[in-house]
């Protein structure tokens, strides 16, 4: 069974157990952007990933997002940023970068300045570490968005902040989705991958600091409080996130940003 991992910090903690403590037979790990996940997906070629909570839109016919598992946020999350040049009043019709290496936040940041600010800058694609040497605006996500600038940043706006501030939902990131064709197929696999990821998450409460010393040495460039992080990020997917999910794709559907929606399904067959 192959399965996807967002090669990010806020990933990590799901895989703790299994890259630290108990590796699983026959199971086949794939680190990437969320944006490469999101491809291997949607072509068939993962049958398991955290996905961007967006790219679900693409894909809703054929896969199952898990119910006890998200990458989500309740107000801050510190690594999903829009780093300015100007006031984010101030971007219309200014140049504003969107990374490339996700998709939930780029239609995020769309809703945001379109719904809440009333402005429509022109977007442009940039690498997953822009600068803004070329542009008024950019998004960074991810642990790019936990490194120090090169250059002064006039402005920083998080987006779950803002998110929670305009419209009272939190943001849910990511979700795990499975291929639901090969859902019989792999279970055994799949029932191991579940235990693991819970296990996991049992040691942010157990032994956290263990685990916090293991992500600081698989990404050593990182200089953030990653306790402060981790306790910022929310992994177990409560009926309040997935409400909040329900809200997004309500409103990235009426906006035409993602397909409409329809009740999202989720996987019960464990």
């Amino acid at each position: 069974m192959k399965i996807g991992y967002i090669n990010y910090l806020n990933c990590y903690p799901f895989f703790y157990h299994l890259f630290e403590k108990e590796p699983l037979p026959g199971i086949e790990v794939h680190p990437a952007y969320p944006s490469e996940l999101n491809a291997l997906m949607n072509r068939g070629e993962l049958e398991m990933s955290p996905i961007s909570a967006a790219a679900y839109a693409d894909m809703q016919d054929r896969t199952l997002i898990l119910p006890d598992f998200c990458l989500s946020s309740i107000g801050y999350v510190k690594s999903v940023i829009l780093i300015s040049r100007l006031p984010i009043e101030d971007l219309d019709g200014r140049s504003v970068g969107l990374s490339s290496a996700s998709q939930t936040s780029v239609v995020l940041l769309k809703l945001l300045l379109k719904n809440h600010y009333g402005i429509t800058p022109r977007y442009v694609p940039v690498s997953p570490a822009p600068g803004l040497r070329e542009i008024d605006a950019a998004l960074v996500i991810g642990n790019e968005a936990m490194i120090p600038q090169r250059e002064p940043v006039p402005y920083v706006y998080d987006l779950g902040d803002l998110w929670l501030r305009k419209t009272g939902f939190p943001v849910v990131f990511a979700v795990f989705a499975l291929q639901e064709s090969r859902a019989s197929e792999f279970a055994p696999q799949l029932r191991s991958v579940i235990s693991s990821f819970k296990r996991s998450l049992r040691y942010l409460e157990e032994d956290r600091e263990t685990l916090i010393r293991k992500a600081e040495e698989k990404y050593p460039y990182i200089l953030f409080d990653l306790d402060e992080y981790y306790r910022l990020l929310k992994f177990e997917f409560s009926d309040d996130l997935k409400r909040a999910l329900e809200y997004y794709f309500q409103q990235a559907g009426e906006a035409g940003l993602l397909a409409p929606v329809g009740e999202i399904r989720y996987f019960t067959g464990l």
